[in-house]
């Protein structure tokens, strides 16, 4: 058996193996290849894996320690996850070899070279041209492995394909501003990585595809219990009911309150009041240009910082940036309005984050100064900014590794209401409510969309909402539900179940979450009764949920019985 400290080196070095990995993390070592695209290797990391998980079930008989024992906790959910999503199998071939995401591998890492990377743009540019050197290799292998990938996902990796010439002429013009010594290599490393795309794109057009989206009994049941939620299908099920109704009522409320105020009948609907209120609310004058539109977000976050510090919410640390870009063209496919590239674990130095806005045509109307501030919150500074760039200082090697989206998710869609709880924004609170609860009401169709395409199972899609869930293509059925909860465009629609369908488990981490981090509130509330209120339990509360690390929200609920906070479970 290894020593606690032998494991944890071990750990480490199992998921720091792949270029991607490492990079990911932020270490700059051989970052400037692309990986082996093999099959075998996808082999030899489940062997090493389970050998590893063998080590974290003898370690766990054998300390006592709080906090070794909550690490290896999550060790043993991370090796666990990894190997079930590297072994489960659609129609009896693993899904890892029907699922093509070459576009991801090569966009992703050129992105973060160019605008997170820390070092000088010449060691950054040389590991650039090495990776697009690789991808011809890379391509081509990856196309040896797939067998019958779902015919969604090929389409999706082809349009994400589509949109990487647009990054290397980025990439180009970078490079020739830094007068980059290897600029002539660049090139042909870039004339040479768009034929192999093309070239790839041509295969991934002939290749035989399948429909079955849906996993194996069980299978479904073991990616939410690997991420750490304790919730049966039927019990998420349930919240997600419940959600979806409390939160008709809550807009209907609002509803109530807000249409006089704005002149409207009594009869008007909650679109035509959110399609008003959106009306007198844009975020570009008419005619200004979309990219403006990132102005007003850097503005959002330059003023909720100020609110944040002026009544010392949150802990803030002191060396941490947010970069607010346009989406890239290759990533606009799983990216429907917004995201945040978190900041790099093992990155010394400042913690950065990119959030991104998609700015397409049809969806620029989707970010009003009513939405914006509210996905600052969620996104940036108390968002996940702020979450994962305190997760990231934590000492434990193990944290620093986690990745645990219950945590995080729960985190911001906690934040959305209690923002404006305490006072953000309170001349608009009614109308920033009403919009951001008809747009969150998305978590509680994601959970069923969630456990409906992992299992097949169409009685998930039943959350009590007037949806057409019949078609027999999963996509439609499910994109009808999307369509009955929300106002978002069809675009959007589309992005969205792209991305349900892409990452199991995690769409179903947002409601998730946001009810065990309530739950765990006010059973903080009620355990410090007398002792700790108000902005003082708040302050307690965000301290100790931001600095513990990231993990599953109901091993977080260990570390305040731990520290005293909450009376220690039966």
């Amino acid at each position: 058996m290894l020593s606690h400290e032998a494991f944890v080196g071990a750990y480490h070095a199992h998921f720091t193996r792949t270029p991607a990995q490492r990079q990911r993390l932020g270490i700059a070592h051989d970052i400037g290849r692309m990986g082996s695209p093999d099959d075998a290797d996808r082999i030899e990391t489940v062997r090493e894996a389970k050998s590893l998980l063998g080590e974290v079930q003898e370690l766990e008989s054998a300390t006592r320690d709080f906090d070794q024992r909550l690490d290896l906790e999550l060790a043993r959910l991370a090796l666990a996850n990894e190997i079930h999503l590297l072994t489960v199998e659609l129609e009896g071939v693993p899904e890892a070899k029907r699922k093509p995401r070459v576009g991801d591998a090569v966009g992703d890492p050129l992105v973060d070279l160019m605008v997170l990377d820390p070092r000088p743009a010449y060691e950054r540019l040389a590991d650039v041209v090495g990776r697009l050197e690789d991808v011809p290799s890379y391509t081509a292998g990856k196309l040896r492995t797939f067998d019958r990938p779902l015919e969604r996902w090929r389409n999706i990796d082809r349009e994400v394909c589509s949109g990487l010439p647009e990054l290397f002429g980025h990439l180009l013009a970078w490079a020739e501003g830094e007068a980059f010594p290897g600029f002539a290599r660049l090139e042909r490393a870039i004339a040479g990585a768009r034929d192999a795309l093309e070239a790839y794109d041509r295969g991934l057009a002939e290749i035989e595809t399948s429909r079955q989206l849906h996993l194996g009994p069980g299978d479904g049941e073991k990616i939410i219990a690997n991420r750490g939620i304790a919730l049966t299908p039927n019990e998420l099920h349930g919240i997600a009911t419940k959600y979806l109704r409390e939160n008709r009522e809550q807009i209907a409320e609002l509803a109530s309150r807000l249409r006089p105020k704005y002149g409207l009948p009594a009869d008007a609907s909650s679109a035509e009041l959110s399609a008003e209120l959106k009306r007198r609310n844009p975020a570009l004058a008419p005619g200004e240009p979309a990219d403006h539109v990132l102005d007003r977000y850097r503005e959002a976050s330059r003023d909720i910082r100020k609110f944040v510090e002026a009544r010392d919410l949150f802990p803030i640390p002191a060396s941490q940036d947010i970069r607010i870009l346009r989406t890239p063209s290759f990533a606009v496919p799983m990216i429907p309005a917004g995201a945040m590239i978190s900041p790099a674990p093992f990155r010394e130095g400042v913690r950065t984050s990119i959030v991104y806005l998609t700015l397409e045509e049809g969806r620029v109307g989707e970010h009003t100064n009513l939405d914006i501030p509210m996905m600052m919150v969620h996104e940036g500074i108390p968002g996940h900014h702020l979450q994962l760039s305190t997760a990231s200082l934590h000492p434990s090697t193990i944290r620093r590794h986690a990745d645990f989206m219950d945590h995080g998710e729960g985190w911001t869609t906690m934040l959305e209401d209690y923002m404006l709880d305490v006072g953000f924004h309170a001349e608009q609170a009614d109308e920033m409510r009403f919009v951001a609860k008809r747009d969150i009401a998305r978590i509680g169709a994601r959970v069923a969309i969630d456990l409906f395409f992992m299992t097949g199972n169409r009685d998930f899609l039943d959350v009590g909402v007037d949806a057409d869930i019949s078609n027999p293509d999963p996509f439609i059925a499910a994109g009808s539900l999307l369509a009955g909860v929300t106002d978002f465009s069809p675009g959007r629609i589309q992005s969205e179940l792209n991305f349900y369908s892409l990452e199991r488990g995690y769409p179903l981490s947002y409601l998730t979450g946001n009810h065990l981090v309530w739950e765990l509130k006010r059973d903080l509330a009620k355990a410090q009764r007398g002792k700790l209120e108000g902005l003082a339990l708040d302050r307690v509360f965000h301290r100790t949920y931001l600095e513990s690390g990231n993990m599953p929200v109901r091993l977080l609920r260990r570390v305040f019985e731990h520290q005293g906070l909450l009376p220690a479970a039966a």
